[in-house]
């Protein structure tokens, strides 16, 4: 089942992702196989303010694995994660059947 995880940066998060980006990169790329999709979320100005993941996940409590073992989440970047069950309806300009 797959799950959506939307995270927002600390107010004063760009140090932290600045420091662990090398490692939030070869975290994703251990685990490219369980995910759908990943990436940045950027304000107007083209500063990160958060990502999301779509996440191949057994369950909600997987997917929380997941996350909380993101270097970024155990750097303390981020101020929130939401994570929700995500169903197809679109993907790459197609109705999913």
């Amino acid at each position: 089942m797959p799950y959506l995880i939307v995270t927002q940066d600390r107010a004063d998060g760009k140090p932290i992702r600045d420091a662990h980006r090398a490692a939030h990169y070869a975290y994703l790329q251990a685990n490219q196989g369980r995910l759908i999709a990943s990436g940045g979320l950027q304000d107007e100005n083209g500063q990160y303010v958060g990502g999301a993941i779509i996440l191949d996940a057994e369950t909600l409590a997987d997917a929380q694995a997941f996350a909380d073992g993101d270097p970024f989440s155990q750097a303390g970047l981020f101020d929130k994660v939401t994570l929700v069950r995500w169903v197809k309806a679109f993907f790459n300009g197609r109705q999913a059947s």
